[in-house]
């Protein structure tokens, strides 16, 4: 399918829809300029397994990126496409909360969207590094619920760090994975499991 982006663009984009869908996630893929896609380990793991959990999943390729029109803006104008990707499935007018989830780049782009439409938030991985510190603030002091999914051999931002800028953030559990490296080989079956259950928790909640 294709979305289109406030400033015109047509971005390539996905669904796995199950029948029984109680949830939606959009999944935001990591760096454009270093082979990130939504095809990319970590998101096409969850856009296998969060439909056979119920949840809905968009995925798309932010703009410059494969069959997607325009080109990287190093964060600046990448909002718009999630903000395309939001608009797409709410227009489906899948059942139940709607969870926005992101991994590297896409997780640092996704907790800086506050947006109403959203339920809650994942941050995979998240540098925290590619949106403005006012950005981050403004879904750090929203009272919905976040998830952030850290790496403990994280190679380009240590879990420690994050931890410390986000100690004032509300409604947000940290969780860290043992052993896994920023790009979690073999450590993607427990990032399925923690978003997973994230989630179902937002599904539960009244």
């Amino acid at each position: 399918m294709r979305l289109q982006t406030a400033d015109g663009l047509s971005l390539e984009a996905e669904w796995a829809r199950p029948a029984d869908a109680l949830a939606t996630a959009v999944l935001c893929h990591p760096h454009p300029k270093y082979g990130g896609t939504m095809r990319s380990i970590v998101i096409s793991a969850l856009f296998e397994a969060l439909p056979k959990r119920a949840v809905g999943c968009l995925r798309f390729n932010f703009r410059g990126v494969e069959g997607s029109d325009g080109s990287y803006t190093e964060g600046r104008d990448e909002p718009l496409d999630v903000a395309a990707a939001l608009d797409a499935a709410v227009e489906a007018a899948v059942a139940g909360p709607l969870a926005l989830i992101g991994w590297s780049f896409g997780a640092d782009i996704a907790l800086a969207i506050d947006d109403p439409r959203i339920t809650g938030w994942v941050g995979i991985a998240p540098p925290l590094r590619f949106r403005p510190e006012r950005a981050y603030a403004a879904v750090g002091d929203d009272p919905r619920p976040k998830l952030l999914v850290l790496a403990a051999n994280d190679e380009f931002r240590a879990p420690a760090e994050i931890e410390a800028e986000t100690s004032a953030w509300t409604s947000t559990r940290i969780e860290t994975v043992p052993g896994a490296s920023h790009f979690f080989v073999g450590r993607t079956e427990r990032v399925v499991t923690l978003v997973g259950d994230f989630v179902d928790g937002l599904s539960a909640s009244p």
